[in-house]
């Protein structure tokens, strides 16, 4: 069910396709969004993510500062244990916070909401990776002043953040005190009725291990005593100012501070630029890991702020050249809330090397910072045709959590490899089995991310020394866990598992995934075929390391072959599972609305006896394996789940909007996408506060390259059917495709199709093939805009 919460007004969030900015201060509409406005204006860069909280610390709601794959251990509690019932989950945590900088005008604190404010401007700039802020304000006694601050976490330097602040007396004498902090707070308490919110920890978590305080600079260390990681963050200050100045340091375990006071006379400004450093590593002494912090200090010292903020704007200058999408329409919120997500993006991957993406990037803590099968299916192929350094990266580290997967599936009674459904280091994180351990497809959700990857970039070299050997294994586990039915002809069945609905959980059959699983054997089968026979040494390599038997892959066939899809002939529709359609509908009139999301206000077991579903589960096996299905049958399902799809989960809208698109429904297609877009600008969950929802970030680009621009890759081959709603003049963006780089621009009539870096490609525009030319020639082909269904109740 979808319902948009908020609306930016556009008074005070004009619609700039460039720059989301708040530009005049409404004290109750503050006090209402803080939580929203800190994911809204939040800065990461992939390792190191801070949120939008204010320099003055408040209002806030979670001053959060996180690092990728920075956890603590935290004992998962059962009424009732069972085997293979993982016993530690893994939580991110919060890390002292740097960006306070606290100011005291003739010693009264200056906080925003409590300053009579004469101008406002807060400014998320997405050209230059930066967050801005400029107020001016009458203090009781009459006096002017004007503080501009500028933020950033830097996209060179992945370790560092660094502020601007700069302080001017207007119109008279000023009394100022500046105190720069970086402080370790206890944990934030959670909600525990809400399951997708982080834990909380009792205690202290993160452990002194020593401080270091030199001239402006401190830094401090500590270690979690569950997992081992030692952590370093430290803060070091370069101050200049029109009037003299006395500073004073300090530093203890949980607190460092550098206090900065003037006498301000009119005119008269102080400058600091504050630089911050964060470190972790499982290995590093206390001793290693406060130089580590002090090394990334030295540096941007002697880099200079300005130097900093000039790599910033070239280093987002040249994400923008690779990713951007415009799209020519009457709404300029449409073109800002494209670029906003975009920006989500580059902000979620560009230094996440030796790491994955978590479900909400580095914007808040919901979900524990974990890494799900949002990443291959809704976040890769955006990486792969735009960084696939980047989505190589990504699955690299699903590689080297090879070994723990292996060691999931012999826990679990299975061969090959079982990969979580939830984790920071590989281990299972997933307390609730039914929609968690049992949704094995993310082994197949890993395979497809790493077959399109492959054929998009060409990386046959990744195939061979990493692919290849989790093909192998996952196609162990498809052949173990599912068998030859007797009673079904033989046909293959994989019984006891839960899809991407998950609403409905411990199935047999599910469509979505012994669909998933058959490729993923097909693949797999293929694969080491094509190894042995033109690769002998790395096949040779490869066997013995995995001990691939020779019938194996004879046996991945067989058992693709022989996959059951059930079907019912009186629907004509693919059946979600063996025994959904036997289900009773949900009572979709009598649920009140605001009892959404379900999983909220109802036992799962209601959920579960129902014919009602969480989010695209068959519509999503119609997208991600579109040549398998007719379109008559594409039109048959979808028509018959898109009534029961809840939406409850932010996964769901974006991809009934490409299959809405590709049957014809382009109204209802608008429509989705639409609500896929705005899923965080307008807080259509209510739960922005709690961080950004990467992956429905990364549908929306689904929605706009495989939906409007209708273009599919199976097996590597490029096909567009371009359809854009009416309400839109043009759609244009770049793909990365093998080492080339194409252009493609759309208008109501035709696509305009270039390449602009690379060798010759071929690609096709429905049956047409297209040759582009490394002259540049534009080629330009007419399209026929398939009719569609006005009625989209």
């Amino acid at each position: 069910m979808l319902r948009p919460r908020l609306i930016p007004p556009d008074d005070i969030f004009p619609p700039n396709p460039w720059v989301l900015e708040a530009t005049r201060y409404d004290a109750k509409l503050a006090q209402d969004l803080t939580g929203q406005a800190e994911t809204m204006f939040a800065l990461s860069n992939g390792y190191l993510g801070v949120r939008g909280v204010a320099e003055e610390g408040t209002p806030v709601r979670e001053a959060g500062t996180y690092l990728n794959g920075f956890y603590e251990h935290r004992p998962i509690s059962y009424g009732e244990h069972a085997y293979g019932f993982p016993t530690l989950g893994q939580s991110i945590l919060n890390c002292p916070n740097g960006t306070a900088v606290k100011l005291f005008v003739d010693d009264e604190p200056f906080v925003v909401p409590d300053a009579e404010i004469l101008s406002f401007r807060r400014s998320l700039d997405f050209r230059s990776g930066t967050l801005s802020r400029d107020v001016r304000w009458l203090t009781p006694a009459g006096k002017r002043l004007r503080l501009r601050t500028l933020r950033l976490v830097s996209l060179a330097h992945r370790h560092l953040a660094a502020i601007e602040y700069e302080l001017t007396a207007e119109d008279a004498v000023t009394e100022v005190v500046i105190s720069s902090e970086l402080r370790n707070e206890q944990p934030l308490a959670t909600d525990t009725n809400d399951p997708r919110l982080a834990e909380g920890f009792v205690g202290r978590v993160l452990h002194p291990t020593g401080t270091r305080l030199e001239a402006l600079r401190a830094i401090l260390s500590y270690r979690t005593r569950s997992s081992g990681l030692a952590l370093g963050c430290g803060m070091d200050h370069v101050v200049a100012a029109d009037c003299s100045l006395i500073t004073q340091p300090a530093c203890d375990d949980d607190l460092a501070t550098v206090v900065v006071r003037g006498i301000l006379a009119p005119g008269q400004s102080i400058r600091i630029h504050k630089f911050l450093s964060y470190h972790y590593s499982e290995a590093a002494s206390p001793e290693q890991i406060r130089a580590l912090t002090a090394w990334t200090l030295d540096r941007a010292v002697e880099s200079g702020f300005a130097a900093i903020l000039a790599q910033q704007r070239h280093d987002v200058e040249r994400f923008w050249a690779r990713a951007d999408v415009r799209v020519d329409c009457a709404s300029p919120r449409t073109q800002q809330a494209i670029r906003w997500n975009l920006f989500q993006l580059l902000q979620a991957s560009e230094r996440a090397e030796g790491h994955g993406i978590a479900a909400r990037g580095l914007t808040g803590r919901t979900y524990e910072g974990h890494y799900f099968w949002d990443t291959e299916i809704y976040v890769l192929p955006f990486l792969v045709y735009t960084k696939p350094l980047i989505a190589r990266s990504l699955l690299k580290y699903r590689y080297d959590m090879l070994d723990k997967a292996r060691a999931r599936a012999r826990e679990l009674g299975h061969r090959g490899a079982t990969f979580p459904w939830r984790t920071i280091n590989g281990e299972e994180a997933s307390a609730y089995y039914a929609a968690g351990t049992a949704q094995y497809h993310i082994n197949a959700d890993i395979v497809y991310a790493l077959r399109k990857y492959v054929e998009i970039s060409g990386d046959e070299e990744f195939l061979r020394n990493y692919g290849a050997e989790i093909l192998i294994e996952t196609a162990r586990l498809w052949c173990d866990l599912g068998f030859f039915s007797e009673r079904l002809g033989g046909r293959f069945c994989i019984n006891g598992v839960t899809g991407p609905d998950e609403y409905t959980a411990l199935v047999n059959n599910n469509c979505f995934t012994n669909l998933m699983a058959r490729e993923n054997m097909r693949y797999a089968a293929e694969t080491v075929r094509r190894l042995e026979r033109e690769h002998p040494d790395s096949f040779a390599v490869l066997a013995r390391r995995t001990g691939l038997a020779a019938t194996e892959p004879d046996a991945w066939e067989t058992a693709a072959e022989r996959m059951y899809l059930p079907y019912d002939e009186r629907l004509r529709v693919h059946p979600q599972d063996d025994n959904f359609l036997d289900l009773e509908k949900w009572d979709f009139a009598g649920t009140p609305e605001e009892h959404y999301p379900l999983l909220l206000h109802y036992h799962p077991l209601n959920l579960y006896r129902s014919q009602v579903i969480k989010q695209a589960d068959t519509v999503m096996a119609m997208f991600l394996l579109g040549d398998q299905f007719t379109p008559e049958a594409k039109r048959r399902n979808f028509e018959y789940y898109d009534p029961l799809t809840t939406h409850d989960s932010s996964l769901s809208v974006c991809i009934q909007s490409i299959v809405a698109n590709e049957i014809g429904l382009r109204e209802k297609a608008f429509h989705y996408f639409n609500f896929a877009l705005a899923m965080d600008m307008s807080d259509i969950g209510g739960n922005m506060m709690h961080g950004a929802h990467i992956a429905a970030i990364g549908g929306t680009w689904l929605a706009l390259v495989y939906g409007f621009a209708g273009l599919r890759d199976t097996q590597g081959r490029l096909t567009f059917n371009p359809c854009l709603p009416e309400a839109w003049a043009r759609l244009s963006f770049t793909l990365q495709v093998r080492g080339r780089r194409i252009g493609i621009d759309i208008d109501h009539r035709a696509a305009t199709y270039r390449l602009l870096d690379g060798e010759a490609l071929a690609i096709w525009q429905g049956d047409e093939r297209i040759d582009l030319s490394p002259d540049g020639a534009a080629v330009t082909r007419a399209f026929r805009i398939p009719a569609g269904k006005a009625d989209v109740s």
